[in-house]
């Protein structure tokens, strides 16, 4: 007996995004599936998928960010969750979809009786029964050795140098906000044949999200910088080499980042900044009350779509980004 398979493609998502998965959805002609996650009273969550996934290739996606209604501990949990149930409901093959992977700062012991957070997430959605995992802009890309099995790391570099070309205006110096983003900035500025410029920065030993910007390594005066990084969070990186750039002649300074978690003072901070213009991706949610005008989104949907359907089509991710989203 001879039996030729079909393989179906299952989305579903976890409630941390849900906006940003349905706009991926519809790049990929798909219905997203619901997972009907119920909420016990005390805190426990179940999901239950209303259809057969035997058999499927099963993406599951949540971006790891708090919202008003959940923890990023919730909604990582949330997804670990989801991702055993298709597990024991014969899924083929499971793929984590993480747009912003949680606790990817703590990638290393920089002091002593630390955790290695990121290596112990990516534990856990191999213990779930995750087969692959897809991230946008790993804090390090070291992360990607943390999971015992393919990663994709998607970039949104595409979406953020089309921006810049299509709205600078002017001949941008693009600057790294510290000596560890130096590579990314490089490659912002080889693809707008752009000056590159960086910050000499320090952090006070035991202080957590305090930063202080030393120098400028570049010449700065009278341009345009574009500041570019992984994430905002605090924004006290941010902030601190924005004033540094101001402070070294600069005539105006954005900024350009994938993630904007923008957690606590971020957004007053933001809003005193010398920052003509801040523009961020939509891999984590940007609630109403923290929609300022400097701030411009764009969307990574279209970029995640063509990595989904690259895997299920069992075609090369990293064609899609030249293989620039390896480096």
């Amino acid at each position: 007996m001879e039996l030729v398979t079909k393989k179906r493609f299952v989305l579903y998502s976890g409630r941390a995004h849900l906006a940003l998965a349905e706009e991926i959805a519809e790049h990929l002609h798909v219905e997203l599936g619901n997972p009907n996650v119920q909420d016990f009273a005390n805190g426990e969550m179940r999901p239950r998928f209303g259809e057969s996934v035997r058999g499927c290739d099963v993406f599951i996606m949540q971006t790891h960010a708090g919202t008003s209604e959940m923890s990023i501990n919730d909604a990582i949990m949330e997804q670990l969750i989801m991702i055993d149930a298709a597990h024991r409901a014969s899924a083929k093959r499971i793929t984590a979809v993480c747009p912003f992977y949680g606790y990817a700062r703590q990638d290393r012991k920089a002091e002593g009786r630390e955790p290695i957070t990121a290596k112990l997430v990516a534990d856990l959605f191999k213990a779930a029964g995750a087969k692959r995992m897809i991230s946008v802009d790993l804090h390090s890309g070291q992360i990607q050795g943390f999971f015992d099995g393919p990663v994709d790391h998607l970039t949104a570099a595409p979406v953020l140098l089309d921006y810049l070309k299509e709205n600078s205006g002017i001949d941008p110096v693009i600057v790294s906000p510290d000596a560890g983003r130096i590579k990314v900035a490089e490659r912002f500025a080889q693809h707008l044949d752009a000056d590159l410029a960086f910050i000499y920065k320090t952090r006070p030993k035991g202080m957590a999200n305090v930063a202080v910007a030393r120098e400028v390594i570049g010449d700065v005066e009278g341009r345009h910088c574009v500041i570019v990084d992984d994430m905002i969070d605090t924004a006290a990186t941010l902030v601190a080499a924005a004033e540094c750039l101001i402070e070294h002649g600069a005539a105006d300074v954005w900024a350009m980042a994938t993630h904007g978690v923008l957690s606590g003072p971020a957004i007053d901070r933001l809003k005193n900044a010398p920052i003509g213009r801040i523009v961020i991706t939509n891999t984590v949610p940007l609630p109403s009350e923290k929609q300022i005008d400097k701030i411009e989104v764009l969307s990574i949907a279209g970029v995640i779509a063509a990595a989904l359907d690259a895997v299920f089509e069992d075609t090369s991710v990293s064609q899609i980004f030249g293989g620039e989203n390896q480096a």
